[in-house]
């Protein structure tokens, strides 16, 4: 698939590191680093503007080694870049560690997966079908 992408960054654009990758990194497009204290959020710009084709959406998600070796996460992951928005690509980071987190221009800070999804439509009704599971949940199966 071939999605229009205008870069406003001396970054590449978001590329699949392997062959069976199913995200694209996304790198921190800045002037100057940025350090997210423990427990603060800060908005981090890319650079990045996407089109893409209605059905679609770009989910941005955490990296994991961020995630284990520093405690930064995506806030609202994940985020959901729909086919209709023009604006440029940014990601809500939260550092969860104990410890100061400093980003620099370049680095990696996310990854984003291109999704297709379907358009719902409600159709009211006064009952469910039966399932084995029922109403169970919020751990209801164990650990």
């Amino acid at each position: 698939m071939e999605i229009k992408i205008v870069n406003h960054s001396d970054n590449p654009v978001p590329s699949y590191e392997t062959m069976a990758s199913a995200g694209m990194d996304l790198r921190a497009n800045l002037i100057e680093t940025a350090t997210i204290l423990p427990m603060q959020r800060a908005l981090i710009p890319t650079g990045l503007f996407i089109s893409l084709p209605v059905g679609f959406e770009a989910q941005v998600r955490p990296r994991s080694g961020l995630a284990i070796k520093h405690g930064v996460t995506v806030l609202n992951s994940p985020g959901t870049i729909d086919a209709d928005y023009r604006g440029e690509i940014k990601v809500i980071l939260i550092n969860l560690s104990v410890e100061p987190f400093t980003i620099h221009h370049g680095d990696r800070i996310a990854q984003m997966i291109i999704s297709q999804h379907e358009k719902a439509q409600w159709k009211q009704t006064d009952k469910l079908d039966e399932t084995d599971r029922g109403s169970g949940g919020f751990g209801h199966t164990g650990k």
